[in-house]
């Protein structure tokens, strides 16, 4: 079925096309391209009606299930301009794919991978005059999918859209690739094992929110979420999985179903294990993360995200006590990192792991 499924094209006309934003005053996620695409599916038909179109509302029933009982999963990925006009994608099958898994959990249809990434290549290919050239600014894809049928009852809908939406944004973080102040909290927990912890699901950011706004009340950029049981091992930060480098080991807590296997995580691991740098996932507590702070083992730390890309951490707050990571400052691993990533998703520096695609 998926093989038959067929992309339809319905371009703007002049009247319909946006006022692109200043480049300088971006932001993150404010503004949108011209054109989306969507698809739906339904338990009769499967995947169909596939079309780039007009970015547009959608016109939903009241009754519909992604309002009630919070089936909807997405993804977050980029494209980037070269130098020399050529635009990239940075490893967006491996997107979709993680998106296929969080469909799985949540009982959700599957989506076609091939098929899609061809239409996002196109949709990006179209927009392309939205991509951003300045330092740092990227073309920010959300594919979603979300639960339609208009129905009450605990149950898989019979009814899905899926679409993709595109927004040119800045820097993820106000600070830029400054240090970030983080807010450790074991008040709140984001997930358990056996939960859906590991999907990219909306009920996961809706959770969060109350200890993110209690954090930024606080003076502090994100919140770093300890496990649910214990409330002593590190688990991962608001929109980014965290890294430590204690002495010469780079240390990141393992998957295990209460954390987002991040792409940009896996990218690093990678990358690090290229260079020589031993690179361990395992459980890490809170406890010993303070004690490497205080007597300087811990040379630095960092998150990583697609949004932020690397975020290093300055300053961790826990039970209203500030300890402050490497004297406040970037470290080097961190700058170098984020310094190969972004050369490889522009284009810049050579890709030995083939993570680049390139769109015509």
């Amino acid at each position: 079925m998926w093989k038959d499924l067929e992309i339809s094209v319905c371009r703007c006309d002049s009247g319909q096309r946006r006022e692109k934003p200043d480049q300088g005053n971006l932001g993150f996620g404010s503004y949108f391209t011209d054109h989306m695409f969507l698809m739906k599916w339904s338990r009769k038909d499967g995947w169909h009606d596939a079309e780039i179109c007009p970015y547009q509302d959608f016109s939903m029933d009241p009754a519909a299930m992604v309002y009630h009982y919070g089936q909807a999963i997405f993804e977050g990925l980029k494209a980037y301009k070269g130098d020399d006009n050529q635009i990239y994608m940075f490893r967006p099958e491996d997107n979709l794919e993680r998106m296929n898994g969080s469909a799985l959990r949540m009982c959700m249809p599957r989506i076609p991978v091939e098929t899609v990434l061809k239409a996002i290549k196109a949709l990006v290919y179209l927009d392309r005059d939205w991509i951003p050239t300045g330092d740092g600014a990227t073309l920010y894809l959300r594919p979603t999918m979300i639960a339609v049928e208009p129905a009450l009852g605990v149950r898989p809908s019979e009814h899905y859209y899926f679409f993709v939406i595109m927004s040119p944004v800045g820097a993820y973080y106000a600070e830029g690739f400054n240090p970030t102040k983080i807010w450790v909290t074991d008040k709140y927990v984001r997930a358990v094992k056996g939960g859906v912890g590991h999907v990219k699901t909306a009920g996961n950011y809706a959770a969060s929110i109350m200890a993110a706004e209690e954090a930024h009340r606080a003076g502090y950029t994100q919140v770093l979420w300890l496990d649910a049981c214990e409330h002593k091992y590190v688990e991962e930060v608001g929109t980014s999985n965290i890294f430590f480098r204690i002495d010469d080991e780079l240390i990141t807590p393992p998957l295990g179903g209460s954390i987002l296997g991040g792409i940009t995580r896996d990218s690093v691991i990678q990358l690090a294990k290229s260079w020589g740098i031993a690179v361990t996932e395992r459980q890490v507590a809170i406890d010993e993360v303070l004690s490497a702070i205080e007597d300087g083992s811990l040379k630095e730390s960092f998150g990583s995200g697609t949004a932020a890309v690397i975020a290093p951490i300055g300053e961790l707050c826990y039970q209203e006590k500030k300890y402050v990571v490497a004297d406040g400052k970037t470290g080097e691993l961190s700058q170098r990192l984020f310094e190969e990533l972004q050369a490889i998703q522009n284009g810049k520096r050579e890709d030995p792991f083939r993570w680049v695609v390139r769109i015509g």
